[in-house]
C-alpha cells in the first residue's frame, strides 16, 4: 500500500466571522491511499487555534503516517491519539479505499437518495444587518432550525435579532440554537441566559470558556435553558476522561465534531458516554471541504439521530469540490445523479 498527503487551501466566498476572528481561507490536508489499482482519500480537517493538534509538528506527523501506513487503520488511530484530525483522515482514507465507490463510505437510504438529514441553518457572526439578512435567507429556505453565533456584537442587538425571529415564528415553528463560543464570563452568564430564555431558545453552546468545570457544572444546574458542551470536549482523549467530564458537568447536550475529537471512533466513544448518562447529542461538521463533509454526513445518518444536525452545506468556499450533497428545505440530501470533481487535488 502506498500513502501520500497533500495540503489544500479552501477560499471563503465571503470573509466569515467566528469567535477566532475573521476567516478568509482555511487549510486542510488529504491522505491518499493506493493499493492494487484502488484509491482512497481521507481529509484531516484541522482548525487553526481550535484543534488540539494545531502543532508545529503536524506535517511531520502526516509524513510519519504515510511511512507507517502498513500498521493499518486501528493501530495508526491509537498511535495518533494527540492528533484527532489525522485520526479522522486515516479512518476516512481506509474506509474510502475499501468502499466499492471511493466516496460512498457508508451505503444507506441517504446515499440512495431515499432519505435526507435535517440540519440547522447557520447564521455567521457579523454586523447586525448582515446577520439579519442571513436569518431572512434561512427562513426563506425553509429551515426549521436556525443556529446563531452570538458574542461578537452588542448583546442587546443580538437579543433584537432573536426578537425579530420570534416576532414572526414561535418555537413550534422555528427552533433556535445559539452558540456563544465561550464568550460570557462566569459572573455574567446566568443573567444573560435568563434573558435568552425569554425567546424560547432550544439550547446554548458553550456559554463560558472551556476548562472551568466547576463553574460550568453549576451553570448547568441552574440554567433556565439547556446547555450544550462543544469546545469543552476538545483535547479530552481517554475514555475515562470522557466519562469523568460528563459526569462532573452533567450538560443537557454535547456537540460532536469528528475532525476535532478523533474521527468516527472518538465520536462514538462520546456518544456512548453521553447516552449512559441520558445526555443528548448531535453531530456538527467543522469547515471541512465537501470530501470530509460527505464522510461525516454519511456516518451521521447511520447513527439514527432524528434531531437537526449541524452539518455544513459545502457552499462557503469558492474552490470546494463539486459533489452530490445538496441542501433543500432545511435538509442535507445526497443526489446520486451529481458527480464529484476532485481534479484540483488530482484524485
Amino acid at each position: 500500500m502506498k500513502a501520500t498527503y497533500l495540503k489544500y487551501s479552501l477560499q471563503f466566498k465571503t470573509p466569515s466571522g467566528t469567535s477566532r476572528g475573521i476567516l478568509t481561507e482555511k487549510e486542510t490536508w488529504f491522505i491518499i491511499l493506493e493499493e492494487e489499482g484502488k484509491r482512497g482519500i481521507g481529509e484531516c480537517g484541522i482548525l487553526r487555534t481550535l484543534s488540539v493538534d494545531d502543532r508545529p509538528d503536524y506535517e511531520q506527523k502526516l509524513q510519519w503516517v504515510c511511512k507507517n501506513i502498513h500498521l493499518g487503520e486501528r493501530q495508526l488511530w491509537e498511535a495518533l491519539i494527540e492528533f484527532p484530525s489525522i485520526q479522522f483522515g486515516v479512518e476516512m482514507a481506509f474506509k474510502s479505499l475499501q468502499a466499492e465507490h471511493s466516496f460512498v463510505l457508508f451505503p444507506s437510504d441517504f446515499t440512495k437518495q431515499k432519505q435526507a438529514i435535517p440540519i440547522n441553518g447557520l447564521v455567521w457572526m457579523g454586523e447586525e444587518s448582515f446577520m439579519k439578512e442571513q436569518i431572512e435567507q434561512k427562513l426563506k429556505q425553509n429551515f426549521k432550525c436556525i443556529k446563531l453565533k452570538i458574542g461578537s456584537i452588542d448583546f442587546e442587538k443580538e437579543l433584537g435579532l432573536l426578537a425579530f425571529i420570534r416576532n414572526h415564528f414561535d418555537e413550534k415553528t422555528i427552533e433556535i440554537r445559539v452558540d456563544a463560543n465561550g464568550a460570557f464570563s462566569p459572573n455574567e452568564a446566568l443573567d444573560k441566559l435568563k434573558q435568552l430564555a425569554t425567546f424560547h431558545i432550544h439550547s446554548i453552546e458553550q456559554p463560558i470558556a472551556k476548562d472551568q468545570h466547576v463553574a460550568m457544572a453549576e451553570l448547568c444546574k441552574v440554567s433556565p435553558l439547556p446547555i450544550a458542551l462543544d469546545e469543552e470536549l476538545i483535547g479530552v482523549f481517554s475514555l475515562e476522561e470522557k466519562k469523568k467530564l460528563l459526569a462532573e458537568i452533567q450538560p443537557h447536550y454535547i456537540i460532536l465534531k469528528p475532525s476535532l475529537i478523533g474521527g468516527f471512533r472518538g465520536t462514538k466513544e462520546w456518544i456512548d458516554c453521553a447516552e449512559a448518562l441520558q445526555i443528548k447529542w448531535w453531530i456538527t461538521s467543522a469547515l471541512e471541504s465537501n470530501i470530509g463533509l460527505n464522510a461525516i454526513a454519511q456516518w451521521t445518518f447511520m447513527q439514527n439521530n432524528p434531531m437537526p444536525q449541524g452539518l455544513g452545506t459545502g457552499g462557503l468556499y469558492t474552490n470546494n469540490f463539486d459533489c452530490p450533497l445538496v441542501v433543500e428545505n432545511g435538509a442535507l440530501q445526497y443526489h446520486s445523479n451529481l458527480n464529484w470533481n476532485t481534479k484540483a487535488i488530482n484524485f
